[in-house]
């Protein structure tokens, strides 16, 4: 049958109203080999659409609704696999999350002039903290965790306390990454605390993200001659606390086991006992 009296071809125009589009996107779509039409006419350049071709359509006008790239629609379009268009669209959030945060930065700023409370040029420059040299980073980070360890054994914590050892086991990470000598392993304790801090209070999400941030530090620290003995085997521990706490039974028992193997091979029978106490204490 020739194309002209094909009745499943659809005229431009209807497509469009279909599709919800403008006939120029369509046309831009087309040069862009993003969605082309089935048939196009030699003489007059008229594009014909198939009626299957509307999902596609509508697809693409809710991606560019999202603030798709078009190069990024294109690739969601070819994943065959829903888990790959998932993962696709999650990095794309992640970078509209960081430019609403920016945003939400920005409308603060113009709040507080716009209001009065704050100056168009401020008086004085405010300090960077990432000025501050290697040593007295690694000054502030040892003074911070020993801070939040004096708070995570304290049994009456007020809810201001609390608030207080989540940000200070942060800080301590933070100055830790741009302590003096700093090596992966130091990254690996500061994570370690964090997740201990999140495990203490119930909060399993975020105890094993900073759990797995210790393990790959540890297990890094270690494949470079840079860990302590006890750096890798309390990782695992960590790991089995935090997926405890998160509810994960058979993934924690795991670890668990992961970490008794691992305390097995410290020397210093001290060490080896207070990561053998740490695993006695674990929610399971």
């Amino acid at each position: 049958m020739p194309a002209d009296d094909d009745p499943d071809l659809i005229p431009i125009g209807r497509f469009a109203r279909l599709a919800g589009l403008s006939i120029g996107a369509l046309r831009h779509y087309d040069e862009l080999d993003l969605l082309r039409p089935a048939d196009v006419d030699r003489s007059s350049g008229y594009r014909r659409y198939r009626r299957e071709q509307i999902e596609t359509a509508l697809t693409i006008r809710r991606l560019r609704d999202l603030e798709l790239p078009i190069d990024e629609i294109r690739a969601v379009l070819a994943a065959d696999d829903p888990a790959e268009q998932r993962e696709l669209l999650a990095r794309h959030r992640s970078r509209v999350e960081a430019r609403s945060n920016r945003l939400h930065l920005v409308m603060h700023h113009l709040s507080q002039i716009s209001t009065g409370k704050d100056r168009l040029v401020p008086d004085q420059q405010t300090s960077n903290p990432g000025e501050l040299d290697a040593a007295a980073n690694r000054r502030l980070g040892v003074d911070l965790f020993n801070h939040t360890w004096t708070l995570i054994e304290k049994v009456d914590r007020t809810a201001a306390e609390t608030d207080e050892m989540i940000h200070a086991a942060h800080a301590s990470r933070w100055h830790w990454g741009r302590a003096e000598g700093s090596t992966a392993a130091n990254l690996g304790r500061g994570e370690w605390q964090c997740s201990r801090v999140y495990a203490t209070l119930g909060r399993g999400e975020p105890a094993v993200w900073h759990a797995r941030r210790c393990v790959e530090h540890a297990e890094a620290a270690a494949a470079a001659g840079q860990a302590e003995s006890w750096d890798v085997p309390s990782s695992y521990e960590a790991m089995a606390r935090a997926l405890a706490v998160a509810g994960d039974r058979a993934a924690a028992e795991e670890w668990r086991a992961r970490a008794r193997a691992a305390v097995a091979a410290i020397a210093d029978p001290e060490d080896r006992q207070i990561i053998e106490q740490d695993l006695a204490t674990l929610p399971m």
